[in-house]
């Protein structure tokens, strides 16, 4: 509100109406924020009198749609439908798409308001309609995500109009069509090569690109370990920035040009019944929808089909906040000073947590549990649910859920049968496990043969990168890693496995091809999480070769997307590796997404920075399920979190719970 009165005052001064009358309008949607729409609405009205006179239709349109907005706060629907009304038809004669959608939404809300369900559902109808049309002319998969995300609230009002409405399985199609879109036109990207028959130029700055913004990436991490300058790093990440632009933008060159991608049919969003074909009798679908007023869980199985309402979307965002953060204490206590300091700021973490997690619970588990019987559950989480480990979360007699239940994550019903599509029929890779352990990431390690100090055999928390003495990254090594590779490879098949450690393994062995013979390949090593920019989160491999040679060892997440990796399933064993970069209305943009990209079936990751030693400990018993004992990966996960949380030493969810898997259940 300052800045836009020290802009008002430039403009009285300069004469600059136009622009005056813009500020204006700003300063009102200010007001609005802060819930003072009486005062919002005076300085839309002066906004759009100076538009009227300067005949400026579009701006006109624009303040008759902030003015309709404000209407409606104010439950004056009548008033509000008049503005709306009056700035669509503005819209529609010059063609603007998107601002008429808005206009829409806002005639929708006013309808509402006044009582009438199927003229809002009729308006919002067209202004999704209208979004979607706008949202597929980009070719640009990250411009269609960043557009839908300013469709987010219009999809809750018209899940919420359908509810309702007593609409409940229209409803699951809305939200279907509300969530993962741009993962879904991914997966089907995926079963092609968008770059064949592609002017060659175009793949060669493809590459260049990728080459660049590694080095840039790599250069901004040792900037700010070593404390570098703002100016220095804002200097950087304005050219990381324009670099990301223009990669986008060839991609988006690329899918217009390929003769492959223009002939893909894009999958449309599933229904109840084609949810209900993915399912087998033993499985339980859990969706859910967080909305302002209201939220919802849709219970699907085979056969079956149940709506529960649930808190508004803030409560449950709390709470759920609250279960994450109790978690995730334990991986800061080695910080603190003493060990008596240690066992308290534990025991006060694991008492919030059983209070958090319990009345979470209540909250989005206990509307469905007569529904729920012992059946696997696949879990489609919104917002904040994406980071609870619902594994852990307790029920009946205080136990884990994942006592009674084999778990799965899925960003959308959708996605997943698009992935499942893609895999039906391809062959399984001929060799068992391929395991990149125990990479070399400092100068002084003692895999050189030179007199750097040994590495203890300490428990570590495999976590983010800190910055270490003389500027340089400080990445600690993770001495369980080597012996959860041991671990792994002693119940696999003899002459069907491999061990990719120390300089080896390097991000070389990741692009060669080799991995691509393996069912299962796994990365025990550190993760790095840019919540930021979803193209930058990265596992850690070895950061020189045996020459002490420095090398990129980051293998980023659109290195990954570039990857071929038929794996029936990639374990990363590292922190945070199933996080990333929310984006409204796609979920978590990160690692999880480009390895199934790549071709994984199935993506085992981490929710926080996790122990190496307990995590060791649990891969041990993940894949003697899997090999010795032929479970799948999901009760094989399963199994091993049940003997985790049953061995004393472990039984904390901080231990056996961060670990989730997505992806194919059978």
């Amino acid at each position: 509100l300052d800045h836009c009165n020290q802009a008002r005052a430039i403009q009285k001064e300069t004469g600059s109406n136009a622009q005056a009358a813009e500020t204006l309008d700003e300063i009102g949607v200010i007001y609005s924020a802060q819930d003072q729409p009486d005062k919002a609405a005076e300085y839309h009205e002066q906004s759009l009198a100076i538009h009227r006179s300067a005949g400026n239709v579009r701006r006109e349109a624009l303040a008759l749609t902030s003015l309709g907005q404000t209407y409606n706060q104010l439950n004056k629907p009548e008033q509000a439908l008049d503005q709306f009304t009056h700035a669509l038809s503005i819209f529609r004669a010059i063609g603007d798409l998107s601002s008429a959608a808005v206009a829409l939404e806002g005639l929708a809300r006013a309808e509402h308001k006044r009582g009438n369900l199927a003229e809002a559902r009729k308006d919002i109808e067209e202004s999704l309609a209208s979004r979607e049309t706008v949202r597929a002319r980009s070719g640009s998969l990250q411009l269609r995500a960043s557009y839908r995300a300013t469709a987010e609230q219009g999809y809750e009002f018209y899940i919420d109009v359908l509810m309702q409405q007593g609409l409940d399985a229209e409803a699951l199609h809305a939200s279907e069509r509300a969530r993962a879109r741009s993962l879904v036109e991914r997966l089907t990207e995926a079963r092609i090569d968008i770059r064949e028959g592609v002017d060659a130029s175009l793949i060669e700055k493809e590459r260049d690109l990728t080459l660049e913004l590694n080095a840039k990436a790599q250069r901004e991490m040792q900037l700010k370990a070593r404390k570098g300058s703002s100016e220095e790093i804002a200097r950087l990440q304005r050219e990381i920035s324009g670099l990301e632009d223009e990669y986008q933008q060839v991609l988006a060159a690329i899918r217009k040009r390929s003769p492959q991608y223009a002939a893909l049919i894009q999958p449309q969003p599933l229904d109840l019944k084609g949810i209900q074909q993915q399912l087998d009798p033993n499985t339980v679908l859990l969706e859910y929808s967080l909305g302002e007023q209201r939220s919802y869980v849709w219970v699907v199985t085979h056969d079956s089909f149940k709506t529960y309402a649930l808190p508004r979307r803030e409560q449950v965002e709390n709470v759920a906040s609250r279960v994450y953060e109790s978690l995730v204490a334990r991986s800061v206590v080695k910080s603190l000073e003493t060990p008596a300091q240690r066992r308290i700021r534990i025991a006060d973490a694991d008492a919030e947590f059983q209070k958090a997690a319990s009345e979470l619970s209540r909250m989005i588990l206990a509307p469905a549990a007569s529904e729920l019987d012992k059946k696997r559950l696949v879990v489609v989480a919104d917002g904040v649910l994406q980071y609870v480990p619902f594994a852990a979360l307790p029920v009946a007699r205080a136990r884990p859920l994942i006592v009674d239940h084999e778990l799965v994550s899925l960003p959308s019903a959708s996605a997943f049968a698009v992935q499942r599509q893609n895999l039906a029929r391809r062959p399984v890779a001929p060799k068992a496990v391929a395991v990149i352990a125990d990479p070399v990431y400092s100068i002084n390690d003692e895999r050189f043969g030179s007199t750097g100090a040994r590495p203890s055999a300490e428990t570590r928390i495999i976590e983010h990168l800190p910055g270490g003495p003389k500027g340089q990254l400080s990445i600690p090594r993770l001495p369980f890693t080597r012996w959860e590779a041991d671990q792994i490879l002693a119940v696999s098949p003899a002459g069907a496995s491999l061990k990719v450690v120390d300089f080896n393994a390097n991000r070389a062995i990741a692009g060669s091809g080799e991995l691509s013979k393996y069912r299962y390949v796994h990365f025990a090593t550190h993760g790095y999480l840019d919540t930021a920019r979803a193209g930058f989160s990265a596992v850690v491999l070895s950061m020189f070769d045996r020459e002490g040679k420095p090398q990129d060892g980051f293998l980023r997440t659109h290195d990954i997307y570039n990857l071929k990796l038929p794996a029936e399933l990639v374990v990363l064993s590292a922190c945070e590796t199933g996080l990333g970069k929310e984006v409204t209305g796609e979920g978590l943009e990160g690692l999880t997404r480009a390895f199934m990209y790549a071709g994984a079936r199935r993506v085992i990751v981490s929710l926080w920075n996790v122990n190496d030693k307990a995590t060791a400990a649990l891969m041990q018993r993940l894949y003697t399920g899997m090999l010795r004992n032929n479970k799948t990966p999901a009760a094989a996960l399963r199994a091993a979190q049940i003997e985790m949380w049953r061995t004393r030493q472990w039984q904390s969810p901080y231990f056996w719970a961060p670990f989730v898997m997505q992806g194919e259940w059978n």
